[in-house]
Order: structure tokens, then C-alpha cells, then sequence
């Protein structure tokens, strides 16, 4: 009789748990923002674990951007590991198209001429699509902002770091 009852009990739990899991990944898909990073800092003097992070980031190159998810644990880890090598923020749907619009390449090369509908991409990157699945590179390689920037100091007096929306000026300046 008792055990019939922890056993019920516990079915009820594992229901419940697979019922908040549901929900979860639910809002997740909805309320995805795509956070835009772009490195800063050079290749000089970066320690080896710094570098590792920063390419498997494919942030190889000095002004190179990249999108990535705000809700991948993963990528949010290795982003605080080199937050004082690159500046990241939430892009904007309007900035996000001129990016794709300005500066998206074809992962065949330049030769093959692409006409991408950047609305429809921009809108499939906020339901969860990556660049790849639009035949596009997973990066951005940016020019330097136009007025200068202060590239060593932190978010309020510099660039590094999180800048939260005034990523978009900054990445509006590189374009």
C-alpha cells in the first residue's frame, strides 16, 4: 500500500517534470535573442587559452563578427572567458539585416553571386536557423569603425565587453 502510493507519487513528479521541460524549451524558441560579438583586440600578445576560445568562436581575425544564441550555455561560457577580448551585444532586427545585406558571403566563395531575401534570414536567425543553413559563412568580417573607438578601456568609457544595445551603433559605424 505505501509503496502503490510513492510509486504514484512519483509518476506524478516525473509528469510534472516532463510537463515544465515542455515549457521550457516552448518559451526558449520563442524568446531567442541573438547576441552580435566582434573582436577587438588583435593577435598579439593573446594567451594560447584566449586564442583557442576566440577561434573556436570563429573570431580569428581583428573586426570579425559573429552571431551566437543567448541561450547556449556552451557559447555564453566561452563569450565570459574572453570578454575583455571582444565587445557583444543584442543586435537589433534592422542592424541585423543591413549586416546580412552589407556583409554576408557565400560559403562557395565569391565567385557564385548569392540573392539572399535578408528578411526571411534575419527572422529564421531569431526562430533558431544558423547562417549555415542559408548556404551563407558564420561570420562577418567588418571594417574599422569609422571616428575611432577606444579599444581598451570597458563598455562605458571603451567598447570591451558587454554593450548591450549600443552594439548596433557601433556595428552600424563598421558597415
Amino acid at each position: 500500500m505505501i509503496n502503490e502510493k510513492i510509486l504514484n507519487s512519483r509518476k506524478q513528479e516525473i509528469t510534472d517534470n516532463k510537463i515544465i521541460k515542455k515549457i521550457k524549451k516552448e518559451t526558449q524558441k520563442s524568446d531567442n535573442k541573438i547576441l552580435a560579438v566582434i573582436r577587438i583586440s588583435g593577435m598579439v600578445k593573446v594567451k594560447n587559452e584566449i586564442e583557442e576560445t576566440l577561434n573556436r568562436l570563429k573570431l580569428k581575425r581583428k573586426y570579425s563578427c559573429v552571431l551566437i544564441n543567448s541561450k547556449n550555455e556552451s557559447i555564453m561560457g566561452m563569450l565570459k572567458k574572453v570578454k575583455f577580448y571582444v565587445a557583444y551585444g543584442e543586435i537589433n532586427r534592422d542592424t541585423l539585416i543591413k549586416l546580412i545585406n552589407a556583409r554576408s558571403k557565400s560559403i562557395e566563395g565569391d565567385k557564385k553571386e548569392i540573392k539572399i531575401d535578408s528578411e526571411s534570414v534575419a527572422d529564421s536567425l531569431h526562430k533558431g536557423k544558423k547562417l549555415k543553413d542559408f548556404n551563407l559563412k558564420p561570420f562577418f568580417r567588418l571594417h574599422s569603425p569609422r571616428k575611432g573607438i577606444n579599444s581598451k578601456l570597458q563598455y562605458p568609457k571603451g567598447v570591451l565587453g558587454n554593450n548591450g544595445i549600443d552594439i548596433n551603433k557601433l556595428i552600424e559605424r563598421m558597415l
